[in-house]
């Protein structure tokens, strides 16, 4: 949640910075501000987006060589102007922006007042920013010193980034549970929620680890210390990534691209996974097959998407490698004091890597002792860096807050992983495996096809963008296809859907069918082909709207439905890749048509860094 973007340097920090925070808007878009360092520390705000604070700034534009940025998702405090960030002190000789919450900052708020500082938002942000400067004074400490000391009596998550009036060569930084990547390129300095506002400037990036402060002066350089006054040598990467990952590419959106980008994004996935031998390669798992394979008990923890992913994944692990697996979601698993010991392996799925509740669900589980395990797309994300092992999707910046391109690649690295495994426990008969090889290696130019009917898709969402209700209908591995295209729906367009088992239907849903519900009954799985085709003649008959996705030979469930969506036949386990495309490309065009921002819905951001 939220966006920073900071620079110091010898270039002019606002057009840096600017640039940066569009980057990030996808992070929060609640408010939005800026401050610069010239005479004094001056400040420009805005509720809405960052084109509003655009608008601000140009009414009194200045020009400076340091500066911090912000994009708000609110958390303490309606967003509004007075909310937004940068937070000045009391003196307005120090400014901050934030991400993360200060979870004891009631406390902290009476003890400031009761020593004459006045608070004029209603955020914890501002509460740090006092703090941070009660230290330096009482103290008589460095910009530096007051930072750490401050952060020692902080009790939340945060990434920040403090700068100080006449401080014109020096920016603190700091984090704590939300990331920060710091970009160096030749004396110039360059601070970010991710790296999207960096690749554009430097390759060469440090991340920050949790509890640890650093001072970036462009006279002395970068020094990192640990809250509790410990040294830490910056360790410098490489960036692999470029400026166009992080364009549009001639979209509308770049939630469509990253539809349109599905088939190259599960090529990558696949490279170098699948030898000409026909073995699956898999090196972060590679230590751990024999225990997964023994584990008292396997979990896999994931929020939102991400635990539709391994919703899937415990059809294919049970039923591939025979290999009981329990689903959690990562924001109830650590509440709910699990028995979890050295023979366990629990299993995180995150796009992002900075989820807070599966990070903090994962660090639970390292706690007690079993294997941490991850599937995550961004490379030196903080799950990347604090689990056991795991895999990289490959997936590319996923930018549209509706996640579609890392649900797919999630899927594929998951089959992928409980075919290794089946055939590592000799539950799979070498003929279905060598099959499945086959089949997943023709996976983009199947998705290639899929995306061939969106202009079908486009005039099928005409009829229903005014719809207020959905019904989204599967079995077996599709359930979680409903539950994941009624997400969508829902994230992006506003309209309420609903995912069922379709046998669950009779449980309740179906008083809510008639004339008006569009219901959409995903029927590409053979298995449980029949028993579907019942659900979907109970909705007919009570005048339910049917929208059915099948395969392209279909007659049955075609022949009942209002709507066709035919897409290519493939093997069970491939179904659920198949069929959530046109659930993806549906909720898009319903939510272009009734005028909703794609990329940005209300309310939401992109990586959920906060509980």
């Amino acid at each position: 949640m939220c966006g920073i973007v900071s620079y110091i340097g010898n270039k002019d920090a606002y057009p840096i910075i600017i640039k940066g925070l569009k980057r990030l808007e996808y992070r929060g878009y609640d408010s939005a501000g800026i401050c610069l360092l010239k005479n004094s520390l001056i400040s420009y705000k805005s509720k809405g987006k960052v084109k509003d604070l655009e608008k601000e700034f140009n009414k009194k534009p200045i020009s400076s060589f340091v500066g911090i940025g912000h994009t708000r998702w609110a958390t303490h405090g309606e967003p509004n102007k007075t909310n937004a960030h940068p937070h000045l002190s009391n003196s307005k000789n120090l400014a901050i922006v934030h991400n993360g919450i200060i979870e004891n900052y009631d406390s902290i708020r009476k003890l400031l007042k009761k020593k004459g500082y006045k608070f004029y938002s209603d955020t914890d942000t501002e509460v740090l920013i006092n703090l941070i400067e009660y230290e330096q004074k009482s103290e008589n400490l460095s910009l530096f010193e007051s930072v750490r000391s401050a952060l020692k009596q902080v009790i939340g998550a945060y990434a920040i980034v403090v700068m100080e009036k006449d401080n014109f060569n020096e920016i603190v930084v700091a984090r704590k549970g939300s990331p920060l990547v710091i970009g160096i390129e030749n004396g110039e300095y360059y601070v970010a929620s991710d790296a999207s506002p960096i690749i554009e400037y430097t390759k060469n990036v440090v991340y920050l680890n949790d509890d640890e402060v650093a001072r970036i002066n462009i006279k002395s350089g970068l020094q990192i210390k640990t809250v509790s006054n410990k040294k830490v040598t910056p360790f410098v990467q490489e960036l692999a990534l470029s400026i166009e990952d992080i364009e549009k590419g001639g979209f509308d959106y770049f939630m469509l691209k990253e539809i349109y980008e599905q088939p190259k994004s599960i090529r990558s996935t696949l490279r170098g996974r699948i030898t000409a031998q026909n073995k699956i390669k898999l090196a972060g798992f590679r230590d751990f097959e024999k225990k997964i394979l023994k584990a008292n008990r396997f979990t896999i923890i994931a929020c939102g998407t991400s635990w539709h992913a391994g919703l899937v994944a415990s059809y294919y692990f049970e039923s591939i490698a025979r290999i009981n697996v329990d689903v959690q979601y990562a924001s109830e698993f650590r509440y709910r004091n699990p028995v979890l010991n050295e023979n366990d392996v629990v299993l995180s799925i995150t796009q992002s890597g900075e989820t807070a509740d599966t990070l903090a669900a994962q660090k639970l589980a390292k706690s007690r002792g079993a294997i941490s395990l991850a599937i995550c797309n961004v490379v030196g994300s903080s799950i990347a860096r604090e689990n056991d092992g795991g895999a990289y999707t490959h997936a590319g910046p996923e930018i549209g807050v509706a996640s579609t391109k890392a649900f797919t690649t999630q899927l594929t690295i998951l089959l992928l992983i409980a075919l290794r495994l089946g055939k590592e426990n000799s539950s799979i008969r070498d003929r279905d495996y060598q099959r499945m090889l086959i089949e997943i290696q023709m996976l983009p130019s199947t998705l290639e096809e899929c995306l061939k009917i969106d202009k079908k898709i486009k005039k099928i969402s005409k009829e229903f963008m005014n719809s207020e209700n959905f019904l989204y209908l599967g079995r077996g591995m599709n359930f979680p296809v409903a539950l994941e295209g009624a997400l969508k729906l829902k994230e992006i367009s506003y309209i309420h859907a609903e995912g069922y088992p379709a046998a669950e239907m009779k449980h309740g849903p179906i008083a809510l069918i008639d004339e008006k519900m569009p219901v959409v009954v995903i029927a590409t799985e053979e298995e449980h082909y029949t028993k579907i085709l019942s659900n979907a003649q109970e909705v007919k008959s009570r005048g339910g709207r049917i929208i059915s996705i099948v395969f392209d030979a279909d007659e049955s469930i075609s022949s009942i439905s209002e709507h066709v969506i035919k897409v290519p036949k493939v093997n069970k386990y491939l179904s659920p890749i198949i069929s959530v495309i046109s659930l993806q490309l549906l909720s898009y065009h319903i939510a272009v048509m009734r005028g909703c921002d794609v990329d940005q819905p209300r309310n939401l951001a992109k990586s959920v860094t906060v509980e």
